[in-house]
């Protein structure tokens, strides 16, 4: 009966967890485009997207980052012959860099609360693929275990990585191109007579 409580809450911290995982790139997303925008507004949406970063880390991502573990270590102790699984080698493996993802996120806020991060809202649309992957590949572990069709994921998660830069490359150019005509429709035309007259 202790597996399936296990079980359970394992997979309650994995939703959660990822879902935080999924946000808070988002977040810092608008937060490192906050910088283009004029005063007041830049200094209050900082100061908003920070308040945001730190509740959805401390209050969500981390409290399930840590029940996912812990329920895994539960799951681990009543089957412990499941760590000689190839599989099992592959999916930790996977929640290795989740975790390294998970505090180097840490990192990227409090950067970002000293105003000394240099990356982009653009390099954070890229950042903010990562996890997504990875779920896809830890969940695919999950289900097939040692029959994981190596062809079909492999071409999967190549065209999940084809769509998400086109999808982030097609956005850019309609930001670029936004941009452009709003300050075409901002600048003023002037037409001139043909005396030199305005």
């Amino acid at each position: 009966m202790a597996y399936y409580w296990f079980k359970a809450f394992h997979i309650v911290g994995i939703v959660c967890w990822f879902a935080g995982m999924f946000y808070l790139p988002r977040l810092f997303v608008y937060h490192a485009e906050a910088y283009e925008q004029p005063e007041p507004a830049r200094t209050i949406l900082k100061n908003q997207y920070q308040v945001m970063e730190k509740r959805l880390y401390s209050i969500i991502m981390t409290p399930a980052m840590l029940l996912t573990v812990a329920m895994a270590i539960g799951l681990i102790t009543i089957e412990p012959d499941v760590l000689k699984q190839p599989w099992m080698h592959v999916k930790l493996a996977c929640v290795a860099l989740l975790l390294g993802y998970h505090y180097f996120c840490k990192r990227i806020m409090k950067k970002l609360a000293a105003d000394e991060c240099q990356m982009t809202g653009q390099q954070f649309r890229w950042f903010n693929e990562f996890p997504t992957v990875f779920f896809v590949i830890v969940v695919m572990l999950a289900v097939f275990k040692n029959n994981f069709p190596t062809n079909a994921s492999t071409w999967l998660i190549a065209a999940m990585v084809v769509g998400m830069a086109a999808a982030i490359q097609l956005y850019a150019r309609k930001r670029r191109l936004d941009k452009e005509r709003l300050a075409a429709e901002a600048t003023p035309s002037v037409s001139v007579s043909p005396e030199g007259s305005i």
